[in-house]
């Protein structure tokens, strides 16, 4: 046996488990918990870590007898159960001070480590190498934390667990951020790291992301188990949300203004400090056009995206115009900005703020990370009606700090939304949803699109998740490689 909770009843702030919690865990079994967001997977796996308290039951960690034989004293479990998940990234570095476009002034890259001085404070320099030639990083080695793409930093904060060889691992939505590349690898470290030893826990939304070397599953809905046992005995059925509430009414009014083109880039090259990701670009996005934007990690996609959200200082010396106005032409960026919905990985990481989640919406009417504002009333019942729309409204005052990831996305979701933007940008917006939530989220972009004159740009790693109504898509390739496709 390696961990076992018998009769297990959390004590935990704001959530209630409906009925007691009993799961064993053996030596070399490898878990998948399975549930919808908000069902109470996350918090499973930090009582399991011993983060929170007992109301009632046991919890025991047999491996811990082994640990205790090999000299080690005066240990806890969690100082041997590592957790990787996107929230891990806020450990690395303080983050906070490269939000937007300080992101992108290469001055201040010199108060970030490189991958390879940071995973040096783990370990020696054979096993550094091991571990990046292991997650595909070797190349990025010397590159500073601050100039990472989403899916590298992904692959960076993996590269760490490993280095700290942990008894077991903790995989909380493991392939967010990832192409389908880094993904097939990460399932091949899986297959390797169960050979080795080290016992394996993913936490999972959506029955596609299943890891294949799952061995057993634990189903939980709204913190009830639903199901536990082997694999083979486990059946789920995702369905698609009934028609649910449609996009409330309300931000801006239809577009008026006479451009033509929402971006134009001419000749456009892509780098951050000497490296060049892309060279030669050129792309227009027409009023009313929607597009999907893909490429590989580390293809210059979220950099490219600054160029057009006005978060990148370089576009002023760069062949782009925004709005039929050529950028730096006296333009503000908060005269850009209040044309757009923008939500992604990068916003996921930087909003930080311990605020209600009724704010977080309402954050959206001023492009702010945090509320700084007063609302009008109007904004305010607005923001109530999102809420609904995305069935959150029971966490109208609950910190955003104090609700899921997923519950974090979707609530970053509507706030891109919110105003109803002339241009939408989803960068990545459905890591962490379950499936009948990216269902409905797809729903609320069909009706934003199908108003006059409204633009998309939506960008993921999974074709079958680009909505119907996108039919031009702009691919990035490997450095100075790139498909334009424009249907005639």
């Amino acid at each position: 046996m390696f961990i076992q909770a018998e009769a297990l009843v959390p004590r935990i702030p704001e959530v209630v488990f409906p009925q007691p919690v009993d799961w064993s865990i053996r030596e070399g079994e490898c878990w998948t918990v399975y549930g919808a967001n908000g069902s109470g997977k996350t918090l499973l796996a930090e009582v399991l870590k011993g983060r929170y308290g007992i109301a009632s039951g046991t919890m025991s960690y047999p491996f811990m007898d082994e640990i205790r034989a090999q000299g080690h004293t005066g240990t806890y479990p969690r100082q041997w159960i590592e957790t990787v998940s996107f929230q891990s990234t806020y450990t690395m570095s303080n983050f906070r001070d490269s939000f937007y476009q300080q992101r992108f002034n290469s001055q201040e890259t010199d108060y970030y480590p490189t991958v390879r001085e940071l995973l040096s404070r783990h370990a020696d320099a054979p096993a550094v190498e091991e571990v990046l030639r292991t997650m595909d990083l070797s190349a990025q080695a010397d590159e500073r934390l601050v100039s990472l793409s989403s899916g590298q930093l992904r692959r960076l904060i993996i590269c760490g667990a490993l280095l700290r060889r942990p008894r077991m691992l903790i995989f909380d939505h493991p392939f967010i951020g990832l192409d389908e590349a880094a993904r097939g690898r990460l399932n091949e470290l899986f297959v390797r790291l169960v050979k080795e030893g080290t016992q394996l826990l993913f936490l999972i939304p959506t029955l596609r992301d299943i890891p294949p070397c799952t061995t057993h599953v634990l189903w939980l809905d709204a913190c009830r188990v639903l199901y536990q046992g082997p694999k083979a005995g486990f059946h789920a059925e995702e369905k698609s949300p009934a028609s649910g509430p449609h996009l409330p009414k309300g931000g801006m009014e239809p577009v008026l203004e006479k451009y033509r083109n929402v971006v134009e880039m001419k000749g456009l090259d892509i780098r951050y400090g000497t490296r060049v990701f892309q060279q030669g670009l050129d792309w227009t996005i027409r009023k009313g056009e929607k597009w999907a934007l893909l490429g590989p990690n580390g293809s210059g996609k979220s950099t490219l995206l600054s160029f057009i959200f006005a978060d990148n200082p370089q576009a002023y010396a760069l062949p782009v115009s925004l709005f039929d106005r050529r950028r730096g032409s006296g333009e503000s960026i908060w005269d850009i900005k209040k044309r757009i919905g923008y939500t992604s990985s990068e916003m996921h990481l930087y909003y930080l703020e311990n605020i209600p989640c009724l704010a977080v919406l309402q954050s959206g009417f001023f492009d702010s990370v945090g509320l700084f504002c007063k609302c009008s009333e109007e904004q305010t019942q607005l923001a109530r009606k999102w809420l609904g729309v995305l069935g959150l409204s029971h966490l109208e005052n609950r910190s955003f700090l104090r609700v899921s990831s997923g519950e974090q996305r979707l609530l970053l979701f509507g706030r891109a939304l919110i105003k109803n933007p002339q241009v939408l940008i989803l960068d990545e917006p459905f890591h962490g949803l379950d499936y009948a939530t990216k269902r409905h989220c797809l729903n609320l972009i069909a009706e934003f699109a199908a108003q006059p004159d409204r633009s998309l740009i939506f960008v993921t790693h999974y074709r079958e998740e680009i909505p119907a109504c996108v039919d031009h898509v702009f691919e990035l390739k490997s450095p100075f490689e790139h498909e334009y496709n424009r249907p005639q």
